[in-house]
C-alpha cells in the first residue's frame, strides 16, 4: 500500500507538472509555443524506458534506493530546470530566420525534460520491481494523475503559478519520503538515502524561504513592451487558471486604445489603464465620469456605427473584458445592457478597486454582469436583442499576427455564429470587428464563416444582409436579421463619409468600388466577400492564397491561414520584407511533429542497438512496440478529442479540462485494478489458452464503447444543455466513465503477458508507451486541423484496432523463452 501511495503522490505531481508549465511559458511565451516546448520536454519519459532497458540489472538491485534518489531529484529539478529555463534566451519568434534559437530550443527541451525522466523512471521502476502486482501500480498511477490534475487546477485559483510549482516539488519529495518509510528493511543501511533526503528537505525549505517569486515574460509581448515606457508600472495583479491579469498605469505616455479610430478625430480617449492577460493581449479600462462628453472619442470608432441604425437598442456584449463595448452602449443609450465575461478577475478588478475610475460601468442599473462563456450564456437564456456585439478573442493579442495560427476557439465558428443569430431580434444586428491584414485573412474568414451560418440556418438571401465598414486598421461586419433598408444603407453611408471610412461591401455594391479613403492596392475585401457570395465560392476559397474556409466547431482553428502551394512564394519575398506574410505556427508545429517522432524512433531504437538479449529478438519486439505505441496513441487521441467536444457542453474550458482529464485517468485507474479479475473471466469464457486474446476482446468493448459515445454524445448534450454547471460535470463523469473504465486494462493487460513471457522488455514497453504518448499530443493538433476532432476520434479507434491486431494470441505462459 505504501509503495502504491508513493506512486500515486509521484504521478499526481508530475501531471501537475505538466499542467503547471502549460501556465508558466503560456505567461512567459504564448500557449502555443508552451504546447510545442512541453511536447518534447515530455520525451523525458521515453528516455526513462531507454535508460530502464540499458540499467537494468544495476538498478534492479536497488529499487528503494533508485526510487528514492528518483523522487528527490524530480522534486528538486521541478524548481531548478524551470528557472534555468528561463535563462535561456529563447525566442520563438525568430526561429525560422535564426538558427541559434534552434539550440535555444534544444536547451529549453532538455532542462524542461529532466523532471519528467526523474518521475517516469520511479513509476518504470516500480512496475518492473512488482511485475505481478502491475494492475494495482498502474491503478494509483492513473488515480494519481487524474488527482493531480484536478488538484492544480483548483489550487491556481488561490496560488500563483510559481507557488503552486512550489507545492509540487514538496508532493514529489513526499512521494520519496513515503517510500523510504516503506522499504526500511533494504534501506537500514544506506547513508546516501538519508543524505538525499536531507539535502530534498532542506532545498524545499530555502525555496519557500526565498518567495514566490516572479515569472520572466517574453521582451516581445505587450506587457514587456509597456513597461519599457518610463513611469509605467504595474498596479495590481489577479491570478486563476484561466489568466495572470495585470493592471498596468504609463501616466508619462498613457494609453490611447481606440480601435479604428477615424484619421479624421481630433478627439483624444481619456486616461486609460491597460489590464494585459498573460503578459500580452490587452483589454482598457477608460475614465469615465459619466459626462459623454468626456469619451467622446467613441465617435470616431467603427463600432458604434449600429449605434446610428438602431433606437435605443438592447444590448448584448460578449467579451465584455475592461468594459469598452459597454461603455459605448451607456454613452448610445441603450435601454439595457448584458455583459458576459469569462474571468470573474477581470471583472473585479474593473467593478471595485477601479470603479470609479471607470464610472461603475459595471454596477450601472442599466447593466447585468454574467460571469461564464459566450456560447454558454446563449445556451441558457432564451432572451433575443436589438445588437450583439461580439468583442471577439485575441484582437489584440496572437490572433492579431500569425503566431495564433494553432490558438482553438468556439466563438468564431460557423455554430457560434448561427446562435448569435438566433438571439437577435427582427431587425437586430450582429457587430464583429476584425484587426486588418493585407491581403485579408481574417476579415475574408469571418465573412465566409458569417455566410455559412446563415445559409445552414435556411437564409436564402446573405447578401442583403451583411455590411462591412473598413478603417485605416480595423474591419468591422454588420449581420441583419433581415435586409438593410435603403435608410440603412444612406446612413452607412453618411456615418462612413463624416469619418473617412470605406465601405468594402453593402448590398448592390459593384466590382472595383470601396476604396476611397484608405486606398489598398487592390480592392481585396471588396472582390473577396462579393466571391464569397457568388456562384464561385468554393473556387475562390481554393485558389486564395490563405486559408478562409469557414471554421467550424469540430475544426476551431479560426486563425489558421496556412497553405502548402503559398509557402514557396512567401519564402521567396522573405527578403523584400515579405516574411510577415508566412502564417508560421503551422510549419513549426509540423517541425515539432518530426523532431518529435524522431526522438522518440531514437529513445525506442537505442535499446534494441545495445541489448543483445533474446527479449529484443526481431519478431517479439515489433508486436511488442506496435501494441504499447499505438495505446499511448490512441489514449492521448482520445482525451485530447473529448476535452474539446465537452468544452461545447460545459461551456468553459477549464471546466471541460478538469473533468475530462480527472474523469478519464481516474476512471482508467479503477479499470486498471480490476483489470486482472475481468481478464481471468474473459479467458474462461473463450476457452483455455485464450490469455493472448484478452486485450484484444477488451480493445473491442473500448471501440464499441467510443463508437456509442460519439453516436449519442450530441443528444445528451441537447437534452441537458439547460442543466446547471454541477449538473452538467457530473453527467459528463457519467458518460466519460464507461469508455475511461475500458480504456485502463489494455496496458496492465500488456504488461501482464510480457511478465509472463519475456519480463526484460517491461521497461521498453513503458518506454515506447511514453514516446508515443509524446508524439500524439503534437499529431493529435496536425489531425485536428485537418480533419476535426471527429478525425481524432476514429484515428484513435483504428490504433486501438492495430494494437489488437498485433497483440492477438500472444503466447501464454507455456511458450515462455520461446520468441512468438
Amino acid at each position: 500500500m505504501a509503495v502504491g501511495l508513493s506512486v500515486f503522490c509521484l504521478s499526481a505531481a508530475s501531471l501537475a507538472y505538466e499542467l503547471l508549465l502549460m501556465r508558466l511559458l503560456s505567461i512567459a511565451q504564448w500557449n502555443h509555443f508552451a504546447f510545442m516546448i512541453i511536447s518534447l520536454a515530455l520525451l523525458g519519459y521515453g528516455a526513462s524506458g531507454t535508460f530502464l532497458v540499458l540499467c537494468r540489472r544495476r538498478i534492479a538491485r536497488r529499487y528503494a534506493q533508485s526510487f528514492v534518489a528518483n523522487a528527490v531529484l524530480f522534486s528538486v529539478s521541478v524548481q531548478v530546470c524551470f528557472s534555468l529555463a528561463r535563462t535561456i534566451p529563447l525566442n520563438p519568434l525568430e526561429i525560422l530566420w535564426d538558427s541559434g534559437q534552434w539550440v535555444f530550443l534544444f536547451e529549453t527541451y532538455l532542462l524542461l525534460s529532466f523532471p519528467f525522466f526523474f518521475a517516469a523512471n520511479g513509476i518504470g521502476l516500480t512496475l518492473t520491481r512488482f511485475a505481478g502486482q502491475v494492475h494495482r501500480i498502474y491503478l494509483f498511477d492513473l488515480t494519481g494523475a487524474g488527482l493531480g490534475a484536478g488538484g492544480v487546477l483548483l489550487l491556481l485559483f488561490y496560488r500563483t503559478p510559481l507557488e503552486a510549482l512550489k507545492i509540487v516539488s514538496a508532493l514529489g519529495f513526499l512521494s520519496a519520503v513515503l517510500a523510504a518509510s516503506s522499504q526500511r528493511k533494504e534501506l537500514r543501511h544506506s547513508r546516501s538515502v538519508g543524505v538525499l533526503l536531507l539535502a530534498g528537505g532542506l532545498f524545499l525549505a530555502g525555496s519557500w524561504a526565498a518567495g514566490p517569486g516572479q515569472v520572466r515574460i517574453s521582451e516581445y509581448k505587450g506587457l514587456s513592451r509597456s513597461l519599457r515606457v518610463p513611469d509605467a508600472r504595474i498596479l495590481r495583479e489577479a491570478t486563476s487558471p484561466l489568466g495572470w491579469l495585470a493592471v498596468v498605469e504609463s501616466p508619462r505616455i498613457p494609453f490611447r486604445y481606440a480601435p479604428g479610430s477615424s484619421l479624421n478625430c481630433t478627439r483624444e480617449p481619456p486616461p486609460q489603464l491597460g489590464i494585459f492577460i498573460d503578459g500580452d493581449s490587452m483589454t482598457p479600462v477608460t475614465r469615465f465620469d459619466g459626462n459623454g462628453e468626456t469619451v467622446s472619442y467613441l465617435d470616431c470608432l467603427p463600432s458604434v456605427l449600429p449605434y446610428f441604425l438602431l433606437d435605443r437598442p438592447e444590448v448584448l456584449v460578449l467579451g465584455a473584458g475592461g468594459g469598452g463595448e459597454v461603455l459605448s452602449a451607456l454613452v448610445y443609450g441603450a435601454k439595457s445592457v448584458d455583459a458576459v465575461e469569462l474571468d470573474p478577475n477581470l471583472v473585479r478588478l474593473v467593478r471595485d478597486p477601479y470603479g470609479a475610475f471607470a464610472g461603475g460601468i459595471y454596477s450601472h442599473p442599466f447593466v447585468r454582469v454574467h460571469i461564464g462563456d459566450a456560447r454558454g450564456y446563449l445556451a441558457r437564456s432564451p432572451r433575443r436583442y436589438d445588437l450583439i456585439h461580439a468583442a471577439l478573442p485575441d484582437l489584440s493579442g496572437a490572433g492579431a499576427s500569425s503566431a495564433g495560427g494553432l490558438s482553438e476557439t468556439y466563438l468564431l465558428t460557423v455554430e457560434a455564429m448561427g446562435e448569435y443569430l438566433e438571439h437577435l431580434r427582427p431587425g437586430g444586428l450582429l457587430v464583429l470587428t476584425r484587426w486588418l491584414r493585407i491581403p485579408p485573412r481574417e476579415t475574408l474568414k469571418l465573412v465566409a464563416t458569417v455566410i455559412a451560418a446563415m445559409e445552414r440556418s435556411g437564409i436564402r438571401d446573405p447578401q442583403n444582409r451583411l455590411a462591412l465598414v473598413r478603417s485605416w486598421n480595423t474591419a468591422t461586419l454588420l449581420v441583419k436579421n433581415g435586409s438593410f433598408s435603403r435608410e440603412d444603407l444612406q446612413r452607412i453611408e453618411t456615418f462612413c463619409e463624416e469619418r473617412s471610412f470605406d465601405v468594402d461591401y453593402v448590398p448592390g455594391i459593384r466590382s472595383g468600388k470601396g476604396d476611397r479613403f484608405n486606398l489598398l492596392e487592390e480592392p481585396y475585401l471588396v472582390e473577396g466577400t462579393l466571391a464569397l457570395l457568388g456562384r464561385d465560392r468554393d473556387d475562390f476559397i481554393e485558389r486564395y492564397k490563405f486559408s478562409v474556409a469557414p471554421a467550424t466547431d469540430d475544426r476551431p482553428y479560426f486563425f489558421h491561414f496556412f497553405r502548402w502551394k503559398s509557402l514557396p512564394e512567401f519564402l521567396s519575398l522573405s527578403q523584400k520584407g515579405g516574411l510577415p506574410l508566412l502564417e508560421w505556427a503551422y510549419p513549426l508545429l509540423i517541425l515539432t511533429l518530426v523532431q518529435a517522432a524522431t526522438a522518440a524512433f531514437l529513445l525506442v531504437l537505442i535499446p534494441v542497438l545495445f541489448t543483445g538479449t533474446s527479449a529484443m529478438a526481431p519478431r517479439g519486439r515489433m508486436r511488442t512496440g506496435i501494441y504499447f505505441s499505438c495505446l499511448g496513441l490512441a489514449f492521448l487521441f482520445v482525451e485530447i478529442a473529448l476535452i474539446r467536444k465537452f468544452t461545447l457542453f460545459l461551456h468553459h474550458p477549464l471546466y471541460s479540462a478538469t473533468v475530462v482529464l480527472s474523469g478519464m485517468l481516474v476512471f482508467a485507474g479503477l479499470g486498471s485494478g480490476v483489470s486482472e479479475r475481468a481478464a481471468t473471466r474473459i479467458e474462461k469464457s473463450l476457452g483455455p489458452g485464450s490469455r493472448g486474446k484478452v486485450p484484444a476482446v477488451v480493445i473491442f468493448l473500448i471501440v464499441s464503447a467510443a463508437l456509442a459515445e460519439l453516436f449519442f454524445m450530441p443528444g445528451v448534450f441537447r437534452y441537458f444543455a439547460g442543466s446547471s454547471d454541477f449538473a452538467k460535470m457530473a453527467i459528463s463523469l457519467g458518460v466519460l466513465a464507461p469508455l475511461a473504465f475500458l480504456m485502463g486494462m489494455p496496458f496492465p493487460l500488456g504488461l501482464a503477458l510480457l511478465r509472463e513471457q519475456t519480463p526484460e522488455r517491461i521497461p521498453w514497453a513503458w518506454g515506447v508507451n511514453g514516446c508515443s504518448s509524446v508524439v500524439s499530443a503534437v499529431l493529435a493538433a496536425v489531425l485536428a486541423i485537418h480533419a476535426g476532432f471527429n478525425g481524432v476520434m476514429l484515428a484513435a479507434l483504428l490504433l486501438y484496432g492495430m494494437g489488437a491486431l498485433a497483440f492477438w494470441n500472444f503466447p501464454a505462459p507455456a511458450t515462455r523463452g520461446k520468441e512468438p
